[in-house]
Parts: C-alpha cells; structure tokens; sequence
C-alpha cells in the first residue's frame, strides 16, 4: 500500500515537473530557445534533450526497457558532447516530440514495474538500484533543470513560475517583484564594509 502510494507520488511530481519544464519554451523564438543564455552555454532547449536523453536511459536501459526510438548510449562520450545544444538542423519540434514520446516510453516502464523492482546503472559507484532510487534521480535531475530554466526564461522575457497559465508568482504582480529586487539591492549594498559595491 505505502510502496503504490509512494511510486504514484513520486510519478505525478515528476508529470508535474516535466510539463513545467516544456512550458518555459512557449512563446519565444528559435533563437531565445537555443541560445546560450550562460557562460557554459546552457540553453532552453538543450535542456529539455538532455532530460530526454537522461529519461530515455534512467527509465529504459537501466531496466532493460530500451526506448525504441535512437538515443545515445550512456557511455557514448561523443554524442555526451551534444546532449546540451540543439543544432541548427535539430527542429524545436523534433527535441519536444522527442521529450513526450520518452515520457510516454517512462510512464510506461513506471506503471509495469513495482517501485522495488531491480535495474542497473553501470556508470554509478554502487549500480545495483530499484525503481524507486531512480524514480528520486530522475525527479531531482528534471525538477533541477525546470528550475534552471525557469531562471533562464525569467531573464529572458520575464516569464515565471511552475506553471503556464500566468498566474503571478507567490500571488504577487511584477510590480511587487521590481520593489522587492530594489529592496534586496538596498540590503546587499549596506552590507558591504564600505556601504557600497567594491567594483
């Protein structure tokens, strides 16, 4: 009983937290989903293949459930390389499909499997797993990246939250945000020994 209710939580979260990460691609262009918006080039929709790629593996291979569709192996260092970025021939349809058609193949393997049901991941310290250690990875590692790219999105039009339907965040209005950012500058410039930034 606690074993179905624990592995239907952790499932819905991890819905929850994919859905949160698709939505930070609404409405921008190609470029603004593609561009490197930090200095290591972390991008919008290289992050949603890499959680592909990351599920495709963590719920498939690792349990012997291969997602039928080619995605890298986990010890292809080449293709590694290119798991962060989406070429110019790569469409935002083709990396999108590809995130829901690995959900779809994750859910699958969820709902077949009892939440201590063994796998193996061969690039960890101690490989021999169950459903539910990697069921807490893969929701950690996707929640992880939707809070990436929810900062990502925020600098890019302003866009925040966990959810599409513009619901301000924490119930507050951007304009309660902008008082609030002025209001931490304040603080972060007092604190400093000379009252003021050291540049």
């Amino acid at each position: 009983m606690v074993d179905e209710f624990a592995k239907e939580y952790l499932h819905n979260d991890l819905r929850r937290a994919r859905a949160a990460l698709l939505w930070k691609l609404d409405g921008l262009s190609e470029y603004d989903v593609r561009r490197p918006l930090t200095d290591t080039g972390t991008n919008l929709l290289g992050l949603v293949k890499h959680v592909a790629f990351c599920d495709a593996r963590y719920l498939g291979e690792v349990f012997d459930r291969p997602f039928p569709d080619t995605v890298p192996r986990w010890d292809d260092d080449a293709a590694w390389k290119d798991e962060h970025w989406v070429t110019e021939h790569e469409t935002r349809e083709q990396i999108v499909g590809l995130y829901r058609r690995v959900g779809e193949h994750t859910d699958a393997t969820i709902k077949a499997l009892a939440i201590d049901a063994p796998g193996f991941v061969p690039w960890w310290p101690r490989p021999h797993v169950k459903l539910f250690n990697v069921m807490v990875h893969v929701l950690n590692e996707t929640n992880r990246h939707a809070g990436h790219a929810d900062i990502l999105r925020e600098q890019l039009d302003g866009a925040v939250g966990a959810y599409a339907d513009g619901e301000a965040l924490h119930g507050h209005d951007r304009d309660y945000w902008k008082e609030m950012c002025a209001k931490i500058e304040r603080a972060a410039k007092a604190a400093e020994p000379d009252h003021g930034p050291t540049r």
